[in-house]
């Protein structure tokens, strides 16, 4: 196989979903296992495996847009509302 690239983890990342983040997670530490840890493209993944931790314990990535507001309709309605980059906590 070919050395790993960022479009390669990129390309695993992209489509992640709470449900399967750490399947994807795995997925990514294996495809970078070989490298050595100062490498470019394994020191990004660990940063995407990273996201995808805190996408497990998340409802969405919500990389873009704003955040919708908690007056919002149906909003107490709503399971979880906790994005990536502030995931629930671990319990």
């Amino acid at each position: 196989m070919p050395e790993p690239t960022t479009a390669d983890v990129d390309a695993l990342v992209g489509p992640a979903t709470p449900h399967f983040a750490y399947q994807l997670r795995a997925r990514v530490r294996e495809l970078v296992m070989g490298l050595d840890a100062s490498h470019p493209v394994r020191r990004y993944a660990e940063e995407k495996m990273e996201l995808l931790d805190r996408l497990g314990h998340a409802s969405s990535k919500a990389e873009e847009g704003g955040r919708e507001p908690r007056s919002r309709l149906g909003w107490d309605e709503l399971p979880s509302s906790a994005p990536a980059d502030a995931p629930l906590p671990r319990r």
